[in-house]
């Protein structure tokens, strides 16, 4: 299908910053998440092997679909053809701040 989308997701997870492609993003009915289906990594038939998409490939080897939480999502961009998927270390770039979400604000004591 030529007009079928396909998007590019970049979040967090575990001091890595991981790059998927997916057919189908969306809201999850599960709150604070985003649900992620049909994971694309590429199938080429070169003697060369990218360790960072095999690691992915073997990591989500057999989901049909995951849930990825808001709050370690850094971009979704919607794009034309799908490109490598990839793991990268998130060192150096410690200037990524996380919305602060509702539950976990330090409360203030009461003044007198």
């Amino acid at each position: 299908m030529p007009n079928e989308s396909l998007y590019k997701i970049i979040f967090h997870n575990q001091a890595q910053v991981y790059e998927i492609y997916a057919r189908s993003v969306g809201s999850a009915d599960i709150f604070g998440f985003l649900e992620v289906e049909e994971l694309l990594f590429g199938e080429r038939s070169q003697l060369l092997v990218d360790p960072g998409e095999e690691k992915l490939k073997s990591e989500f080897s057999g989901v049909k679909r995951t849930y990825i939480p808001m709050h370690a999502i850094v971009r979704i961009d919607e794009v034309e053809k799908e490109g490598v998927a990839k793991v990268s270390d998130s060192k150096g770039q410690s200037n990524v701040s996380y919305f602060p979400t509702p539950g976990n604000q330090a409360q203030k004591p009461p003044s007198k």
